[in-house]
């Protein structure tokens, strides 16, 4: 079969399986398949596929039409404009997320940052390597979290930089910091019910949420960074697009000041900031 073909028949497995954005999908994993950039399935419309690709890229449609995440079959997802790795043993960083980013980079720049339950390690990583003279700890409480962390770390030339280590928050850290981060787990129990199969069965849920409303991890981290932030420093932390009164209200009664709520790009609640006096 020639490539457009090929295409052409993707799409349509994942149109039939109700998938959103079919053609977008099945472009990338065709790309994959062929070990191709997606610009050439347009400019080389009528390449063969080899059987052994088709093969292959059927595997990746099935997947997908059985609501496993692009990212996740790829193995791969981009994150303000760098490629990470990612596994089923991380959450799948969301574009939302860049809230965090865009927001840091707007303040000054830290010498040292903290990023706690850091996952695929994207925070960590994205800061060091936009400040190329910051250090900094990343931790998690997940082992195999931790090992996606510390190859991202290398891919993108900061693991000279990151110490990784094992922690349930702030119980093996020391020190203090300019900049401490999190994107912790912030589902309530009844939200998880409501999550898509693409996050549900794909995401672990110890990072998605720690149970009842979600809430439990804002008090852990406003009173650790009352205790490990330099004076002057800031923490910024994701949140639910429901929980910015409830984790802004969290923050203010830590101690911490000049507390903002930040919208992501569609205007939604997505970050809270606050500052060590």
């Amino acid at each position: 079969m020639i490539l457009r073909d090929v295409l052409r028949e993707g799409i349509g497995l994942l149109r039939d399986a109700n998938i959103v954005g079919p053609e977008r999908d099945a472009r990338a994993l065709l790309a994959h398949a062929l070990g191709i950039s997606p610009s050439r399935i347009s400019i080389e419309p009528d390449m063969q596929v080899p059987e052994e690709k088709l093969v292959v890229f059927h595997e990746f449609i099935a997947r997908r039409a059985s609501r496993e995440p692009v990212s996740k079959i790829l193995g791969m997802r981009e994150f303000w404009g760098r490629d990470f790795l990612v596994t089923p043993d991380v959450l799948d960083p969301r574009p939302e997320t860049e809230t965090l980013i865009a927001a840091i980079l707007e303040g000054p720049n830290p010498d040292r940052i903290l990023d706690l339950g850091t996952g695929s390690g994207i925070l960590a990583v994205t800061v060091l390597a936009e400040h190329p003279a910051c250090t900094g700890v990343a931790c998690d409480i997940s082992p195999k979290a931790l090992k996606v962390a510390t190859q991202n770390a290398h891919t993108h030339g900061v693991a000279s930089r990151l110490e990784i280590l094992q922690s349930d928050w702030f119980s093996e850290i020391t020190g203090a910091y300019d900049l401490i981060l999190s994107n912790p787990p912030y589902i309530s129990q009844t939200e998880m019910a409501e999550l898509s199969q693409e996050v549900h069965d794909h995401d672990p849920h110890l990072a998605l949420s720690p149970g009842g409303d979600g809430l439990d991890p804002y008090p852990i981290l406003a009173n650790g960074a009352m205790q490990h932030l330099n004076s002057g420093g800031r923490i910024f932390v994701e949140i639910g697009w429901r929980q910015g009164p409830a984790v802004r209200d969290i923050f203010q009664r830590a101690g911490l000041c000049d507390v903002a709520v930040l919208p992501d790009m569609d205007g939604r609640d997505r970050a809270v900031m606050g500052r060590k006096p």
